[in-house]
């Protein structure tokens, strides 16, 4: 009890994606070992997307042996954002004409890399890509097309295209952690799309 006073000022602290998503595994979990029901699984992960704070989190695997207390809520060490820069850069180019393409998983962004998207689509997904500079550039071009680009939450991004008888989207454009990659995304969508954004929360 006499740690309770240093608990308050951690739990009160705003949840992230990562510490929603380790209480969704251990509910999971649970319901494949037979501890949850369906329904009670459903209700419990609406409670855990639905959470804006640390405290919100705890009572919903505080009867889950899983749990480990208060331990699967403690800080979680993250890695520098430095360490995201370097190795060998990939593809130059990735292509979608009259079909579509996909870039995910561990993979280097190399300082410039061109997008071009004709009457199909691609998704970029940089949540575990790695920068082979500290500033990259991704020019994205398409026509008639769409291009998704998921970022992730520990770089800085700008993105700075426009869209002509389409869409461009800048709702992104945020600042990471300092020592960070900056990533800029310019470019043109005629009547197409282009929509960069942090990835979705989601069961």
């Amino acid at each position: 009890m006499t740690e309770q006073p240093d608990r308050v000022p951690h739990l009160a602290m705003r949840a992230s994606d990562a510490d929603r998503e380790r209480v969704a595994k251990v509910l999971h979990d649970a319901m494949a070992e037979g501890r949850l029901t369906l329904t009670e699984l459903d209700e419990r992960l609406g409670a855990v997307y639905s959470s804006k704070t640390l405290g919100e989190l705890v009572p919903l695997t505080a009867d889950l042996p899983a749990a480990g207390g208060y331990g699967l809520l403690g800080p979680t060490p993250r890695p520098a954002p430095e360490r995201r820069i370097g190795g060998v850069p990939g593809p130059a180019t990735s292509v979608a004409f009259l079909s579509g393409f996909s870039r995910e998983g561990p993979w280097v962004v190399p300082r410039f890399h061109t997008v071009f998207a004709f009457m199909g689509g691609g998704k970029l997904d940089l949540t575990q890509a790695g920068f082979a500079a500290p500033y990259a550039t991704i020019q994205v071009v398409a026509v008639m097309g769409g291009v998704e680009i998921v970022v992730p939450a520990d770089i800085t991004v700008r993105v700075q295209g426009f869209g002509l008888m389409g869409g461009f989207d800048h709702r992104d454009s945020v600042d990471g952690p300092p020592g960070s990659p900056v990533l800029t995304v310019t470019g043109v969508a005629l009547m197409g799309g282009v929509h960069v954004h942090r990835p979705r929360r989601g069961r």
